[in-house]
C-alpha cells in the first residue's frame, strides 16, 4: 500500500509537538526537547507499523512498543492521546504530577499501552532483547508447526532510543547479543542528535553507531532530516519506507539511525542542552508555536477535527488487524488443542497442577546448593515449559543448563557442546551480567514465561539496575546467584561476596533466599515460583551437610516458605541462634555444646527474611519471643540483622572483606566456628 500523507497528518504532527511543550511548561519541569522532535517519527510508528487493539491493551497479538528514552515519555503519552489509547487532554496536562496516568517516566501497569517501566538509560533497548527473544520462543512454543516468522505469536518488538542510550554499556550487551540471536522481529529507530545534558555529545561521544551495529550483524539504515532541499526536512515518507524495510528483513534485528535536531523549530533552544531537560520558558514556548503556525496564546490547543480523524483511523486499523488475527486465532486453536490449553494454564499464571511432585527429595549426602539448584531445575524441566534461562558463561558452575534440553540460539551458531534451536531452552548470555538481567526482564514481561538467570552473588554488582528494575516491575525473575560468602574460598576478596546479600535486601520487593541445605533449595525454587516475583538464590560453592529431619529432630524444610522457622528447640530456650544458608549448621553444632552446658536453645533457619517479615506478627513472635537474646550467624555483613535483635543480642557474621585461603581456613579466620557461636551466646547470657 503507498505511503499517504496529508494535511491532517501535518496538522497533528503540529498539535502532538505544542501539546509536549505545553505539559512541560505547565508541570515546571521534564523533557520537551526530544518529544518535540521526533513527534512525527513516533506517529508514523504508531499510525503505519505497530499492530494494536485500541479496546485491548493486552491483545496477545499485539506488537510491543518501547520508549527506552523514558525520560521523553511524552513521546508516548501525546499518541496514547491522539490514537485513543486511554489517555485523554487532561492526562497531559496533568504530567509529571501525583496520581496521574502520565508519570515523568512510563510504568507498566500503570498506564495502558505502556509495556515496560523505562527512564534509566539503556534498560529500555536491552530488555525489548528479551522482549524478542520471548516472542520467538512463545512461537516455538505454541505454534510449532508454523515458520517461525509466520505464526501468530512472533510480534515485532520496536524501540525508540536516543544518544544516551547508545552510551550505556548495557546496551552494547544486549545488541552484541541481539546480533548473535539474530532477532529479525526487533526494530530499533536511534534519534542521532547529538545533544545531551551537557550540550553536544562531541565531548564525550564520537563513535559511529552505525557502524558498530553493523558489527554486531544488525541490518542498519539512515535517514537524514537535516538533508532537506531547504534545510531541516522531517521526511517521514523515507522514515516509513526504512519501517517497512527493516521489517522485511527475518535474519537480523535492524537499527534505523535518524538524523535529527533537538526541539526543533524552537526559535532559540533548539540543537542545545538547554531543551533537553528544562521547560522551554514563556517566550520560547510563544517562538515555538508561532514558528508551528499556532496561536502563542492558547495552551493545550487540540485540532478536534483531527483528533476525531486520527482516532477513527486507528480504531479502524485496530478492528481490521484483530478480526484477522482472531479468524487465525481460532484456526489454531482447534488444530493445536495442547498448546491452546497450555497458553490458557500460561496466561491465568498458574504453575502446572501438582508441580511440587516433580521436586527432588535429597538424602543425607552433603551437597552444595548450587548443585542442588541445578538438581531442582532439571526435574522441574520437562514438566514447567515456561522455565527457561541459563548464565554469564558460568553455567558449569552456576548449574544452570536443562541437561537434554537444546539451547536458544540460531541452529547455525551450534557447536560441539551446544545444539541451537528456536525451541532452546538454554540461553547463553556470555559474560554480559548487566545485559542478562535485562533481558531477563524482557522475557518476564511477555506475561508467559518464568525466566531465570546465573552468575555469582558478587557480580550481582554488575546487575543491580536490572534487578531493581525486575523489583519495580514485580517480574516473576529468579536469580541463581552462586559461590555466595567466603565458602569461595581460593579466589579471594575479589570474588568472595561480603555485603551482597544485604545490599540486595535493602531493594524493596525482592526476596533473597539463602538455603541452608538441598531440601531448603527445592523449596526455594518452588516458593520463589509460586509467588511469580523476582527472588535471589543466594547458593554455596562448597557442599553443606543435609541432615535426616525426622532422626535429628529438625523440622520440615517445607516451612522455609514462611522465611524463618524453628529448625529445632532443645530444652527450654534462653537464646536463639538464627542462621541462614550454610551457617546453620554452625548454629546446629552450637546448640548442641549449649545443651551439654546445660542451657537450652532455639535454632531458627532463616532462609528469607522478607518473607518472614510477611507473617502475622503472632507467628513472628513465635519463633522469635522478644524475650529472647539472639544471635543473628551469617557469612555477611551484620546490617540485616539488627531489626531482628532488638537491642538483645550480638552478631557472628563479616566486618571486612575476605581473604585468599582454603574456605575452611577463611571460615575458622573470620570466627563462623561452633565455639565462636557458643562464646557469643555465653556473653549474652
Amino acid at each position: 500500500m503507498p505511503f499517504a500523507w496529508n494535511e491532517r497528518d501535518d496538522r497533528a504532527v503540529t498539535m502532538l509537538k505544542a501539546l509536549a511543550a505545553d505539559a512541560v511548561e505547565e508541570v515546571g519541569n521534564g523533557h520537551p526537547g526530544t518529544a518535540i522532535s521526533l513527534a512525527a517519527v513516533a506517529y508514523v510508528v504508531y499510525r503505519d507499523h505497530l499492530r494494536y487493539d485500541p479496546k485491548d491493551p493486552h491483545w496477545l497479538g499485539r506488537d510491543r512498543f518501547v520508549l527506552s528514552i523514558g525520560h521523553a515519555s511524552l513521546i508516548q503519552y501525546s499518541q496514547l492521546f491522539l490514537h485513543g489509547l486511554g489517555l485523554e487532554i487532561d492526562d497531559l496536562k496533568h504530567f509529571r504530577q501525583a496520581g496521574s496516568l502520565t508519570p515523568g517516566h512510563p510504568e507498566v501497569g500503570h498506564t495502558d499501552f505502556v509495556e515496560i517501566s523505562t527512564g534509566p538509560l539503556g534498560s529500555g533497548i536491552a530488555s525489548a532483547v528479551g522482549m524478542a527473544m520471548a516472542a520467538r520462543r512463545s512461537s516455538a512454543l505454541l505454534d510449532p508447526n508454523t515458520p517461525n516468522d509466520e505464526s501468530l505469536f512472533n510480534h515485532r518488538v520496536y524501540v525508540m532510543m536516543g544518544d544516551g542510550d547508545m552510551q550505556e554499556g548495557v546496551t552494547h550487551e544486549a545488541c552484541a547479543l541481539a546480533g548473535t540471536q539474530q532477532l529479525g522481529n526487533l526494530i530499533a529507530i536511534y534519534d542521532d542528535n547529538q545533544i545531551s545534558i551537557e550540550g553536544g555529545t562531541s565531548i564525550a561521544f564520537t563513535e559511529d553507531v552505525q557502524a558498530r551495529f553493523e558489527a554486531y550483524g544488525w541490518h542498519t539504515q539512515f535517514v537524514d532530516f537535516t538533508a532537506g532541499p531547504d534545510g531541516y526536512f522531517e521526511d517521514v515518507e523515507a522514515l516509513h519506507k526504512a519501517l517497512a524495510a527493516a521489517e522485511e528483513v527475518q535474519d537480523r534485528p535492524s537499527l534505523i539511525r535518524v538524523r535529527t535536531i533537538i526541539g526543533h523549530p524552537s526559535p532559540n533552544k533548539q540543537n542545545t542542552g538547554g531543551i533537553h531537560g528544562s521547560k522551554l520558558g514563556a517566550e520560547e514556548l510563544a517562538g515555538l508555536k508561532e514558528a508551528l503556525g499556532l496561536n502563542p496564546e492558547e495552551h493545550f490547543f487540540v485540532d478536534e477535527e483531527v483528533l476525531a480523524s486520527v482516532r477513527e483511523d486507528s480504531a479502524a486499523r485496530g478492528r481490521e488487524l484483530r478480526a484477522a488475527w482472531d479468524e487465525r486465532f481460532a484456526t489454531w486453536q482447534a488444530e493445536n488443542p495442547e498448546e491452546a490449553k497450555l497458553l490458557e494454564r500460561l496466561l491465568a499464571k498458574q504453575l502446572p497442577e501438582g508441580f511440587r511432585e516433580a521436586l527432588p527429595t535429597f538424602d543425607t549426602k552433603a551437597l552444595a546448593t548450587r548443585a542442588a539448584s541445578g538438581a531442582v531445575i532439571n526435574a522441574l524441566a520437562p514438566v514447567v515449559p515456561e522455565l527457561w534461562g541459563g548464565s554469564a558463561d558460568l553455567a558449569g558452575s552456576n548449574n544452570t543448563i536443562m541437561k537434554g534440553e537444546a539451547s536458544f540460539f540460531p541452529e547455525s551458531r551450534s557447536t560441539k557442546d551446544f545444539q541451537g534451536s528456536i525451541k532452546g531452552r538454554n540461553l547463553h548470555l556470555g559474560i554480559r551480567e548487566h545485559g542478562m538481567g535485562m533481558i531477563l526482564n524482557g522475557i518476564a514481561l511477555s506475561n508467559l514465561f518464568l525466566p531465570y538467570g546465573g552468575t555469582f552473588l558478587v557480580f550481582s554488582d554488575y546487575m543491580r539496575g536490572a534487578v531493581r528494575l525486575a523489583a519495580l516491575m514485580e517480574l516473576p525473575v529468579t536469580y541463581v546467584f552462586t559461590h555466595d560468602s567466603i565458602g569461595v574460598g581460593e579466589d579471594g576478596p575479589t570474588h568472595q561476596p561480603v555485603e551482597h546479600l544485604s545490599a540486595l535486601r535493602a531493594i524493596p520487593g525482592l526476596s533473597v533466599v539463602r538455603p541452608a541445605d538441598a531440601n531448603e533449595t527445592a523449596e526455594a525454587w518452588a516458593s520463589a515460583l509460586e509467588r511469580r516475583k523476582p527472588a535471589v538464590l543466594a547458593l554455596t560453592r562448597q557442599n553443606l551437610p543435609c541432615p535426616d529431619r525426622k532422626a535429628e529432630g529438625l523440622a520440615p524444610a517445607s516451612e522455609l516458605a514462611k522465611g524463618a522457622y524453628i529448625l529445632r528447640d532443645l530444652g527450654e530456650p534462653q537464646v536463639v541462634l538464627m542462621a541462614t544458608g550454610s551457617e546453620v549448621q554452625l548454629a546446629l553444632g552450637a546448640q548442641e555444646k549449649l545443651q551439654e552446658a546445660g542451657i537450652g536453645s532455639r535454632v531458627v533457619s532463616a532462609p528469607c527474611l522478607e518473607w518472614f517479615d510477611e507473617q502475622p506478627e503472632d507467628y513472628r513472635l513465635s519463633v522469635l519471643p522478644k524475650d529472647l537474646p539472639k544471635v543473628a550467624i551469617e557469612a555477611g555483613v551484620d546490617q540485616s540483622w539488627y531489626k531482628y535483635l532488638e537491642g538483645n543480642g550480638t552478631t557472628v557474621t563479616m566486618s571486612s572483606f575476605g581473604a585468599p585461603g582454603a574456605a575452611n581456613v577463611l571460615f575458622e579466620k573470620f570466627g563462623f566456628t561452633v565455639d565462636n557461636v557458643v562464646a557469643k551466646a555465653q556473653e549474652l547470657l
